[in-house]
């Protein structure tokens, strides 16, 4: 581990007081309810007098072991002989009080260090003789933080592999900002992104929902329809074969349901053309924003309502090259499992046609957990499309917005600012600021709701998923192996890291950091020491 973060601190212990002059009445009132008024003629100590705290305490004890009558006298005389020193103890109070304050405000105070001062916070219960008047506590300020935090990562934070950085921290138990550079602007998230097309998910689909692709007969005689229900995940391998997609449906058991239902109809003429009906989802099939490279490079397929394996050329490798026609490469993987068919077409089916046979993907509770732990942007699409068709939001990109900013609002957080232009994080045009992202993530750690699904489905320091590969949390950074469970995020203009830290001193925190701009594959580990250090400070993190 680096000298950069400092060892976390002891915090404060400070409490409330009640104010000079109500400690000084206080004591005269008692002294008055035990023996009578303070004669307003009765010589008063010298200007200035005060007596030392031993004999306070003396007379204290003295007065408090006399007879009732004897009593009354001598805080009677007791409080005339230390009027004005009562005055000058509880005015120090508030002094100290006012030092306090100070330090609330960010004042540095170069004083000698007082004694802590004890505060009353409940009514105390009388231990002595019942008839003696018991001081009226004052409630403390519950809304001043007196902690104050001295860990510092500003070293950290200043590596310029993190060109311009944005991050907040949160404890996730108390929902305090323990630390903000840019949180509150809206930014692209990169693959963060996932994490809101999740949460949006799994209220408005639910975990244990599934999207069904379907064959329906054709309205021409010897014709059958191919109906995508936005399965990317259904399969052109065998059944029973290995997927990217675990618990995928396969073409092959399709293809034998309709087979046998065809079969069962005498009637029914050879089966000799195949209509693809992929209108299931509208618009664009490939957001304009998004470099074609990525389709090249095997980390996105074009979007569209009927496909195969993610459009995959290798159905078992995340990264593979895609077409740039998806619903064909489905049509005629379907055709060569149904045997004899010698046309393959678009089209529709028509309108309450016989249903020759259905297969469903996996549920979304672990189409969540694809798209998180790898981060596999088609899922992703798939999952912000359904949201937005399911909220009536539309089929197109143009719906996501609307559709995800739906199933976001039952977490009661502000949207306000979010724009959301995919469900993948991979357009530069998406913006999320950090805040909404610590906010979110405290629900995520209590997994309210069927949130749990994502937290458990999040990569995890050095364990599991985006952040176990070999260069994450690597050397110093190793660490914090096993106590961050965070969405990576990765474009050319940015990378991203948020979610949830276990830290060293046993507090939970919530973070996100984007490195945005001009940045390299270094960007990383930069975010990795970054994080490390948010691990090392836990509560006693400090925002300089």
């Amino acid at each position: 581990m680096t000298d950069e973060t400092d060892a976390p601190g002891e915090p404060d212990s400070v409490g409330e007081s009640e104010g000079s002059e109500g400690a000084e009445t206080e004591l005269l009132q008692t002294a008055d309810a035990a023996g009578g008024p303070v004669p307003a003629d009765e010589p008063q100590p010298t200007d200035g007098a005060e007596a030392p705290a031993s004999a306070i305490a003396a007379s204290g004890a003295t007065a408090a072991a006399a007879s009732p009558a004897g009593r009354g006298t001598s805080i009677r005389a007791f409080a005339r002989k230390h009027r004005v020193a009562l005055s000058v103890t509880a005015g120090a109070v508030a002094f100290a009080l006012l030092g306090v304050g100070a330090v609330f405000a960010g004042i540095a105070v170069n004083a000698p260090e007082a004694a802590p001062v004890a505060f009353v916070t409940a009514t105390p219960t009388p231990t002595a003789d019942p008839g003696r008047p018991v001081p009226v506590a004052v409630a403390a300020p519950s809304a001043i933080d007196t902690k104050v935090r001295t860990c510092s990562v500003a070293d950290r934070a200043a590596d310029p592999r993190l060109a311009n950085l944005q991050a907040q921290v949160r404890n996730a138990a108390t929902g305090e900002v323990l630390y903000d550079r840019g949180g509150t602007t809206p930014s692209r998230t990169a693959s963060v992104m996932k994490v809101l097309t999740s949460a949006a998910a799994l209220e408005v689909l639910g975990p244990d929902y599934r999207a069904t692709t379907t064959v329906v007969k054709g309205a021409e005689p010897g014709s059958a329809v191919l109906v995508g229900g936005g399965d990317v995940t259904l399969s052109r391998t065998p059944s029973g074969t290995d997927t990217v997609y675990p618990g995928a449906a396969h073409l092959d058991d399709l293809a034998a349901q309709v087979r046998a239902a065809w079969a069962a109809d005498p009637s029914n003429p050879p089966l000799t053309k195949l209509i693809l009906d992929a209108g299931y989802f509208g618009g664009d099939e490939y957001q304009a924003s998004w470099d074609t490279v990525e389709r090249d490079d095997g980390y996105m397929s074009n979007i569209t309502a009927l496909q195969v394996d993610g459009d995959r050329d290798d159905p078992s490798a995340n990264t593979s090259w895609r077409s740039t026609d998806p619903i064909g490469r489905a049509g005629q993987a379907f055709a060569d499992q149904l045997g004899g068919i010698s046309v393959v077409e678009r089209g529709t089916a028509p309108a309450g046609a016989q249903q020759l046979g259905a297969v469903s993907s996996p549920t979304v509770a672990q189409l969540v957990d694809k798209a998180l732990v790898v981060s596999d942007n088609t899922v992703a699409e798939m999952l912000a499309r359904l949201v937005a068709i399911q909220t009536g939001s539309g089929n197109t990109f143009d719906a996501i917005n609307a559709g995800v900013l739906q199933g976001l609002q039952v977490y009661g957080i502000d949207t306000a600012g979010i724009s959301i232009v995919d469900g993948s994080g991979l357009s530069d045009d998406n913006a999320v600021p950090p805040d909404y992202l610590t906010q979110l993530f405290i629900k995520i750690n209590a997994r309210e709701g069927d949130l749990g699904v994502l937290m458990d489905g999040l990569p995890v320091s050095g364990q599991r998923g985006s952040l176990s590969y070999s260069d994450r949390f690597a050397g110093d950074n190793a660490v914090a192996d096993g106590a961050v469970s965070a969405k990576t995020g990765w474009i050319n203009s940015g990378y991203t890291l948020s979610g949830v830290i276990r830290a060293q001193d046993g507090s939970t925190l919530t973070f996100a950091i984007y490195a945005l701009g001009d940045v390299t594959d270094e960007a990383k580990q930069a975010i990795d020491t970054l994080t490390t250090g948010f691990f090392l400070c836990g509560d006693d993190l400090s925002n300089s």
